[in-house]
């Protein structure tokens, strides 16, 4: 693996102006992100909503800018690639496949799009590049005339991932990608995923609530709450050894699979605070049973390396989850 990084962002803020009562606010939805994703490398990001995965996402792929910090791809600024030149290098697969292509299109002209946009190779040569892709994505080459409504869900899905794959991006970020699918076809587009990643040396970023997909398919995690992230890890230790009382949460928030067993370690209290009024110091404080006098006044420090860091005053000791 490179030593620099597909990814690297340091400091990112987003704020948004909102109104409230009819009063104008800013609404931070990022507060000093600091993330590297190396080459080859599957991390996922994991939160509740509303904690700001989804905007991240957005300044990852160029679509907005951060209000401060700075977002890079191959140590190069993202504001300094063009449109397309920064489409060549990164593209997303949806949530949603069925908003997410238009209807009114074939799916070889949806697939073939990107090359068209570059203004790559013609006609036949597109339409080769299409089948094969499909291919590649497990789609019968006899689709390439049909329409999106005509085919599944789950090959709805395929044809996303066909359409971000073949200009050959460095980097994949996939923002939910099963949450919209039977629970049936989520396990095909997993290991679909996982497959191509392995085959074409992909980056990959997946935003995801699903914890079970997260440990399937990620190297590292990095965990987020409320526009912050909280910590980063291996899956392995994050899911044995969390740090931070946040993390342990998420995890006793899956159900556990014996019928009448109730979580072992379920005290996170109360609703998310307002993000447009924060509170003041650690931000997990207010539903945090370990909080104490310093984290109501005092924003912790990131503790750890790059690849293995928490921010937390009373860190969990590493018991396992």
């Amino acid at each position: 693996m490179s030593t620099q990084p597909a990814l690297s962002i340091v400091g990112a803020t987003r704020d948004y102006a909102v109104a409230v009562h009819g009063e104008r606010r800013t609404l931070r939805a990022l507060r000093g992100i600091d993330l590297e994703v190396g080459q080859g490398e599957v991390v996922a990001i994991v939160g509740e909503s509303g904690c700001g995965k989804t905007t991240l996402s957005r300044l990852m792929l160029g679509i907005e800018e951060p209000t401060s910090g700075t977002v890079a791809i191959a140590g190069k600024p993202i504001t300094a690639y063009g449109r397309i030149a920064r489409a060549g290098l990164i593209q997303p697969v949806f949530q949603d496949p069925y908003s997410s292509l238009n209807p009114r299109q074939t799916l070889g002209s949806i697939i073939a799009a990107p090359l068209a946009v570059r203004g790559e190779g013609n006609g036949r040569s597109r339409q080769a590049a299409v089948v094969e892709m499909m291919q590649a994505v497990g789609l019968p080459a006899h689709l390439v005339n049909a329409y999106p409504s005509q085919i599944s869900g789950g090959q709805r899905q395929r044809v996303a991932i066909a359409r971000a794959l073949i200009a050959q991006p460095r980097i994949l970020i996939c923002d939910e990608p099963t949450s919209a699918l039977d629970v049936s076809v989520q396990s095909q587009i997993i290991n679909l995923i996982g497959a191509l990643q392995k085959k074409l040396g992909l980056t990959v970023v997946l935003i995801s609530h699903n914890l079970a997909v997260v440990y399937h398919m990620a190297e590292r995690v990095a965990v987020m709450y409320l526009g912050t992230i909280v910590e980063t890890g291996s899956t392995e230790d994050i899911f044995d050894n969390p740090r931070h009382p946040y993390t342990r949460s998420l995890l006793d928030a899956v159900l556990p699979p014996t019928p009448g067993r109730r979580p072992s370690w379920s005290e996170a209290i109360a609703e998310p605070p307002n993000p447009v009024e924060p509170p003041p110091g650690c931000p997990f404080h207010p539903r945090c049973p370990r909080a104490s006098d310093i984290c109501l006044a005092e924003m912790p420090e990131t503790t750890g390396r790059n690849r293995s860091t928490y921010r937390c005053h009373h860190p969990l000791g590493g018991e396992g989850s």
